[in-house]
């Protein structure tokens, strides 16, 4: 599929933002909530706009005061992305036993508001885990390639994705997509040589088709289900079935904001965008009028006590403030993707 041009992108945007409220929304025959307004206003904003997001992965550090920080700040400037929620670091997150782990869980409650979605990574961004015995045994295939596995059944998939869901929900988090949770050692990376010379590059589609399933029991936050996997230059349409879609979202290349191993020599805050707002990969994107842009960054580089990404961050979206302010409008994830499962489907209609 062609990607369309903005103009086409936010036409149907500001159709569906005014038409029927979102699965999940409040009645429509009741006054518009707060959330519906601002769903609205982003619709009408992207009319002229680049909508703007970013993915943070492994967030995974069960301490309240820094994601606290986090939540705070990107509120205050009302820019929006996702952070992933790993169930099981090192301890499983949805049997908290201690002060810290209930503090962390206490800001997830209020991450949405605050303009952050949570995506699941998948359990462990390790081995699969054995939910009936609690643990990820011994051997046990790294959960990034499970994914890509082409003899994995649908309800196989369906199934474990839905004892994910099940975790956080245990401690009231609701999943608005999935991020593939990379790495797992020389073996994984023997068995994704062998799947590349298939022509394996993505998911299986019966991961795909599983995670559809589960967007039409309502499992996730929204009707459609925002991913970060593979998908390079284009969002791309995995499944889809009425009002039910699952995306693959690209990013606009490499983590210069500290990386997962928190190192200086990966900061680059001009890779996004320049002092003066002419360079950067953010810029570029926007000045050339794309309907969407997402970075994505990783928890260790952005965590507000230690991450030495966490400033550059800050520069960024105070460079984006100053020089495209007025050309973009920041949405989380998945809410981009149900403007854009709306567009797509007006764009069939016609």
């Amino acid at each position: 599929m062609r990607q369309r041009s903005r103009r086409e992108f936010v036409k149907a945007c500001a159709l569906a933002v005014a038409g029927a409220p979102l699965l999940g929304s409040p009645a429509a025959a009741g006054p518009a909530s707060q959330a519906d307004q601002t769903v609205h206003r982003k619709g009408q904003d992207a009319m002229d706009k680049t909508v703007l997001s970013f993915f943070c992965d492994d967030t995974s550090t069960y301490s309240s005061a820094p994601f606290e920080e986090f939540l705070d700040y990107v509120k205050a400037e009302g820019i929006a992305g996702e952070s992933t929620v790993l169930i099981r670091g090192n301890d499983l997150l949805s049997e908290p036993d201690t002060d810290l782990e209930r503090s962390y869980i206490e800001q997830l409650h209020r991450a949405y508001d605050c303009g952050i979605g949570a995506h699941m990574e998948v359990m462990t961004h390790g081995g699969k885990f054995d939910f009936e015995k609690r643990r990820v045994p011994d051997g046990a295939i790294h959960e990034g390639l499970w994914l890509h596995e082409p003899a994995v059944p649908v309800e196989a998939y369906e199934a474990y994705f839905d004892n994910v869901i099940a975790e956080g929900e245990k401690i009231g988090v609701r999943f608005s997509g999935i991020t593939w949770p990379g790495g797992g050692g020389p073996e994984v990376s023997r068995r994704y040589a062998e799947l590349r010379e298939q022509g394996i590059t993505n998911l299986s589609p019966n991961c795909w088709q599983a995670l559809l399933n589960l967007a039409k029991r309502e499992r996730f936050r929204s009707p459609t289900v925002a991913c970060f996997v593979h998908a390079r230059g284009e969002v791309r349409q995995m499944a889809a079935d009425g009002p039910y879609g699952v995306y693959d979202m690209p990013v606009i290349g490499q983590d210069w904001l500290g990386r997962w191993d928190n190192s200086p020599e990966r900061v680059n805050p001009d890779y996004y965008i320049t002092p003066d707002g002419q360079g950067g990969h953010i810029a570029e994107w926007v000045r050339e009028g794309k309907p969407y842009c997402f970075f994505h960054a990783h928890w260790q580089g952005l965590n507000p006590a230690t991450g030495v990404g966490w400033e550059p961050f800050k520069l960024v979206v105070k460079r984006i403030k100053e020089h495209l302010g007025d050309r973009v409008v920041w949405m989380r994830p998945d809410e981009f993707t149900d403007l854009w499962h709306d567009r797509l489907r007006e764009g069939k209609a016609r």
